[in-house]
């Protein structure tokens, strides 16, 4: 069974920058949409950003032209993450829709969530 494993959370002062990754445990061959979500204390998880196999990235207004999504050659997905603010703190999560490895088709895959703290 595939698992996604984000890392690159902690705590940041607010106007600071941090880069989340998000490394599979197979190789992800192709996907319908890779997204970044986060879960902030007391709020419901919320889509932030998407990339989608072969179109261009979509962000959240709450995080556009601060945060970029990005994805490398083995379909590592990452979060740049600029400017942040105390609003910004949240258990963030990547998700893989319809992703393809060399074994196996999945519909849905979830990593465990990073911890981003944003405070002074």
């Amino acid at each position: 069974q595939i698992q996604l494993v984000e890392s690159g959370g902690g705590l940041v002062q607010p106007g600071g920058s941090l880069t989340l990754s998000c490394a599979a445990s197979e190789r992800i061959y192709s996907f319908n949409n890779m997204n970044w979500h986060r879960q902030a204390p007391g709020k419901q998880r919320e889509l932030i950003a998407q990339i989608n196999y072969g179109r261009g990235p979509n962000y959240a207004d709450s995080v556009k032209g601060r945060f970029t999504i990005s994805r490398d050659a083995k379909n590592t997905l990452y979060l740049q993450m600029n400017n942040l603010k105390t609003e910004d703190t949240a258990v963030y999560y990547c998700h893989a829709e319809g992703a393809s490895t060399a074994t196996a088709n999945y519909g849905d895959i979830w990593g465990q969530g990073t911890l981003v703290t944003v405070s002074s």
